[in-house]
């Protein structure tokens, strides 16, 4: 086999990432044509495909999988010595795949991505949000290089570091019946309405254990974005446990209300997580630092 070339692996990872050889060639800003024959020429020097063809777009097959982290590192690896052997003085470039869950991709993007953007612009950012579950899965597949997740995450081949602690409130429109108290007590909750999040999302596993210590309600609605749930209380279908984050826009207008709960302990802990046979270059190096 001869040597396979950086620019090779380029495209190797660029259609990975992209899912089309036309969507990496846009990224490498390589025709369409020298993009397949880079892929084509990688696949034949292997000998054997790296990638099954599903409807047009391109899935890494379990070669792929397998090879997939070690071409990120060799790419990596390749900048920087180019990085050292001009003293360390060049600008950090690259890219660098970030996932984070709802909370955290909705409401603390800039809290998560603004400082290491600011400091590092040759280095190009892609973000994928969806709940801690996908987002852990997509570090264990190397889709992402980092998550940030609001759920707990306890695989053995994913490290994971505190970051921010994060609460829910309970909420309610103005003129609920709730907000009028002066002193809530559990037994006020006995029969309302909930809206919450979806079943497997860690929002909703935090409602579940706070409704656990409430009397009986109703699940009048479920949802998948908390944008959703607050029109859903603004709305006045029900009540529902939230972000803090995600209802402050709506409290300082006066649509929404947070009802004190003292009783409910509503705290968690945001973590960032990592595969830990992930090579951890000067990008992503750069990237952890900032947060």
């Amino acid at each position: 086999m001869h040597a396979i070339s950086p620019r090779q692996l380029e495209v190797f990872v660029a259609v990975a990432t992209a899912g089309s050889v036309r969507a990496a060639s846009e990224r490498l800003f390589l025709s369409q044509p020298a993009a397949s024959m880079a892929l084509a020429e990688l696949e034949r020097q292997i000998g054997a495909p790296v990638f099954a063809r599903e409807r047009g777009r391109l899935r890494l097959n379990d070669r792929g999988r397998e090879l997939l982290p070690l071409a990120r590192e060799l790419l990596e690896r390749h900048a920087e010595f180019g990085r050292r052997a001009q003293g360390g003085a060049t600008e950090l470039t690259g890219d660098i795949g970030v996932g984070a869950s709802n909370t955290v991709g909705n409401y603390r993007v800039g809290e998560l991505l603004g400082a290491f953007a600011a400091s590092h612009p040759g280095v190009s950012l892609r973000l994928g949000v969806a709940n801690t579950a996908r987002i852990a899965q997509g570090v264990l597949d190397h889709d992402y290089d980092v998550g940030c997740v609001e759920g707990p995450v306890t695989h053995p081949s994913l490290e994971v570091r505190p970051w921010r602690e994060d609460r829910l409130v309970v909420c309610a429109r103005p003129d609920h019946p709730l907000a009028s108290k002066k002193r809530l007590r559990r037994d006020d909750f006995a029969g309302e309405r909930w809206v919450l999040r979806e079943r497997g999302s860690a929002t909703r596993a935090l409602s579940e254990r706070a409704l656990a210590e409430l009397p009986e309600g109703t699940t009048v609605l479920e949802l998948d974005q908390s944008e959703a749930i607050k029109q859903a209380v603004i709305a006045g279908l029900g009540i529902a446990c939230l972000p803090e984050v995600a209802v402050g826009d709506a409290v300082t207008a006066g649509r929404l209300t947070v009802l004190p709960t003292p009783f409910l302990d509503l705290k968690r802990m945001l973590s960032v997580v990592l595969h830990r046979q992930r090579y951890r270059g000067a990008v992503l190096e750069a990237f952890l630092g900032s947060l």
